[in-house]
């Protein structure tokens, strides 16, 4: 606890708060926008800040820089968080922009946290007053500003991906922190297990140093090593955040390294995600798509798999129903690869919707009543049972007046060959029974 006066005390902040940057030289990370020469650093060492969009993952300095924006041009600093604010925090926000310009001649640097949480009219609602130069806008994100951020406040401010912090990195933050720990000093092995469990996070990392500090204290030790580390905290989820970029991210990852037979990487990408308690289920259904997407028919067993290992996950859970999506995982990844199907099915759905209802032609529509038969239902039908091969050579089952497209084209690979040479043969004896 701080004494503030006789009858007041406040608490002490945490570490990470305590060893916040407060100029450019104390700043970790970030050099490509920071270095000498860089953007951001020739934005601040002039003076003339434009609005910007941080966009990172937590703990890289978004806010912190936001901070530092107000500090080297003299500006009044604003903060507010998009989860909990609304319009009326904007205006209040506003209101106090122009007193201070007003009053003191000062700009306003407002740092909007988690600025993709905005709706558009809370974004539009900043837009007028960036623009006029009352507010310069620092929005931080962790989502893809072009996905979460309306275009005409995108127009007004540059976007900066920051990037999480280094092992090396982590490591200065560490000694800067060494004499805030009360006399404690972390051994390699300890610092290498928190630095994997910080993830590039660096509050988070601040954070864990803290905790171990203060266990290392109450247990009267001096210098702790990987294993009083390890007990004395609970390993952090790696960057995940369901339904956001990173979770997609690593979606995409597993999927492309599926399509490209690289059973390692897949296997990587599938640890990746279930390490960072991603859902399950969205892992098995990129597996089942990818299955008929990207395999097909050059190996049909593939689809079967997929939903063997899905079912068998069902049953099991964790850790023991991993060893089947493992399996899974392994036998997608060398599986011949066609997407034929998938190709023929887009070009189909295409068709329809430029071609409207075309009409059922009358020899492929039944005739239950004796109408329907004078009417001219199913004439001309040949019941490919009773013919040569079970193949009705020259029959069409298309509208009136569509041809065959072709879409279906069958690769070379795995049992789809097969496929294909039947589909040459069958079309061979259209060929052959068609009228000259």
């Amino acid at each position: 606890m701080i004494l503030v006066d006789l009858f007041t005390t406040k608490p002490e902040p945490p570490l990470a708060e305590r060893l916040r940057p407060r100029s450019l030289e104390e700043f970790v990370g970030q050099q490509h926008l920071l270095g000498a020469g860089k953007p951001l650093r020739l934005a601040f060492e002039a003076g003339k800040l434009h609005s910007f969009i941080l966009w990172g993952p937590p703990g890289v300095g978004k806010t912190t820089l936001g901070r530092l924006a107000a500090s080297v041009t003299d500006s009044q600093f604003i903060a507010i968080s998009a989860v909990l604010a609304g319009v009326k925090d904007i205006r209040q926000a506003i209101d106090d922009a122009q007193a201070e310009l007003d009053g003191h001649g000062r700009s306003t640097v407002l740092f909007v946290d988690e600025i993709h949480r905005f709706n558009k009219a809370q974004q539009d609602a900043l837009l007028p007053h960036v623009e006029s130069g009352l507010l310069t806008l620092v929005g931080g994100t962790t989502e893809h500003p072009g996905l979460a951020v309306n275009s005409a406040l995108l127009s007004r401010a540059q976007v900066y991906t920051l990037e999480p912090l280094s092992h090396d990195e982590l490591q200065q933050l560490y000694e800067r922190a060494l004499p805030h720990l009360a006399g404690v000093a972390l051994d390699a092995e300890a610092l290498d297990l928190l630095k994997g469990f910080a993830d590039g996070d660096g509050r988070r990392f601040l954070n864990l140093l803290e905790q171990v500090a203060a266990a290392a204290s109450g247990a009267s030790k001096t210098t702790v090593d990987g294993e009083f580390a390890r007990l004395s905290t609970s390993p952090s989820l790696r960057r995940f955040d369901k339904g956001g970029d990173e979770f997609y991210w690593q979606l995409s990852a597993f999927h492309k390294s599926l399509r490209g037979s690289d059973p390692d990487a897949a296997l990587y990408w599938l640890a990746r995600i279930l390490d960072g308690s991603g859902d399950v289920t969205q892992v098995i259904r990129r597996m089942v798509v990818m299955a008929s997407e990207d395999i097909g028919n050059a190996d049909p067993q593939a689809l079967q798999l997929a939903l063997n290992a899905a079912q068998a996950y069902e049953r099991l859970g964790s850790p023991e129903g991993e060893i089947p999506l493992a399996q899974a995982v392994t036998y997608l990844a060398l599986a011949p690869k066609s997407n034929a199907a998938y190709a023929a099915w887009d070009q189909a759905k295409a068709f329809v919707k430029s071609t409207g209802s075309m009409p059922v032609p009358l020899h492929l529509r039944n005739a239950p009543t004796k109408l329907m038969s004078q009417m001219g239902y199913r004439e001309g039908y040949r019941y490919a049972h009773h013919e040569p091969n079970a193949y009705a050579a020259g029959q069409t089952y298309f509208p009136e007046g569509v041809m065959r497209p072709g879409w279906y084209q069958p690769t070379d690979r795995g049992r789809e060959r097969k496929l294909g040479e039947k589909l040459a043969w069958l079309h061979s004896l259209d060929d052959s029974a068609s009228p000259d």
